[in-house]
């Protein structure tokens, strides 16, 4: 039975991933992150004799390449965030690590990511698109739910689009929140969720200030825009939207949600159309 090495990060992702590889019959070899992915993974390989579970800490780069060595992996993939404060903060790096760390000319994610994929490869394993078996769940064209954006709305997806665009070329994010074609909030390492709250208290705050000026015709919602970067690596840091994103929109008062086709994941789709439109909350993929 072929084999496919499973680099997990943290959430449902490694885990939606791992049930399409072995509903293709693989075997998968989980490397599992002692800072970030879900202790469920070694339930569910008790329950199953082809999933095989080796914990390793961030920043165990020849641990990892000799854990797949020895389990004859030669073709694996990256599913799960890890939190990009985790990886310039907590890493611990090994020898191996910490050479290539200090060989980057810049220290973004694409840049350390893209230089552990050259190492594996180097190393006769090579890192495949973490959309391959879950290509059902990528954004089809369209509007997805119920409600389209409305006008306002479109105006803040171009602008929105623009901007995201702008900022992913630097590796800062993909991810901006607009109200009336101006930006609130610009994602950097807190993550999506965490952007969209952000902008809630934001725009509160906005609110208020502007109950003491009857003139100031500020929109009271948000709209959220997720991009690809340009030339995306699949390999890694794919856009991914799941329930919580829906969530963490309609606490913030966000009202449509804009993101790319054919380069976003969305985890359980039906679960997050049916969130959106109980929400009153538009969803397009352009």
């Amino acid at each position: 039975m072929s084999k496919l090495g499973l680099i997990a990060g943290n959430g449902r992702f490694p885990f939606l991933l791992l049930d399409a590889a072995r509903a293709h019959g693989l075997t998968v070899v989980v490397a599992a992150i002692n800072e970030e992915t879900d202790p469920e993974i070694n339930t569910r390989a008790a329950a199953d004799p082809d999933i095989h579970v080796h914990w390793l800490s961030l920043g165990e780069l020849s641990r990892l390449i000799e854990t797949f060595q020895a389990e004859g992996v030669t073709r694996a993939v990256m599913a799960g965030q890890v939190k990009h404060k985790q990886i310039f903060s907590s890493i611990r790096p090994d020898w191996r690590l910490a050479k290539l760390l200090l060989n980057l000319r810049t220290r973004n994610t694409d840049m350390l990511l893209g230089a552990i994929a050259k190492v594996l490869g180097d190393e006769g394993i090579e890192l495949i698109s973490s959309t391959t078996y879950l290509e059902p769940l990528l954004a089809k064209p369209g509007v997805l739910t119920r409600r389209e954006p409305d006008e306002e709305e479109e105006k803040d997806i171009a602008y929105g689009r623009t901007v995201a665009q702008a900022i992913a070329t630097y590796d800062l994010g993909q991810t901006v929140v607009i109200a009336a074609q101006a930006c609130v909030a610009v994602e950097a390492m807190e993550g999506t969720d965490a952007t969209i709250a952000r902008a809630g208290e934001l725009f509160r705050t906005l609110d208020i200030a502007s109950e003491d000026q009857p003139t100031t015709t500020l929109r009271r919602s948000l709209t959220v825009v997720k991009v690809a970067k340009p030339n995306q690596d699949m390999r890694f840091d794919v856009p991914v939207i799941g329930v919580a994103t829906i969530r963490s929109m309609q606490a913030a008062g966000a009202t449509c949600l804009a993101i790319e086709t054919g380069k976003t994941l969305l985890f359980d789709p039906a679960a997050i159309i049916a969130a959106a439109n109980q929400a009153g909350i538009a969803i397009v993929a352009k």
